[in-house]
C-alpha cells in the first residue's frame, strides 16, 4: 500500500483510512486511486447493495 500511496501523493494513513471506510475523499483521489490501479474508476463503486 505504501507504493499506491507513493504513486497517488498521499499518506499512506490515508489510504489505509479510505480502504477502512474511516474518512471520505474526494473525486479527484478516487480517479488517481483507478488510475494507479489500473482500473476503470466505476470499478471502485461496483459492489453489492444489501
Amino acid at each position: 500500500m505504501q507504493t499506491l500511496a507513493d504513486s497517488i501523493n498521499v499518506e499512506y494513513s490515508q489510504i489505509s483510512r479510505i480502504e477502512r471506510g474511516l474518512i471520505n475523499t474526494s473525486i479527484g483521489i478516487t480517479y488517481e486511486l483507478a488510475k494507479a490501479l489500473e482500473i476503470d474508476i466505476k470499478e471502485l463503486f461496483d459492489f453489492p447493495i444489501k
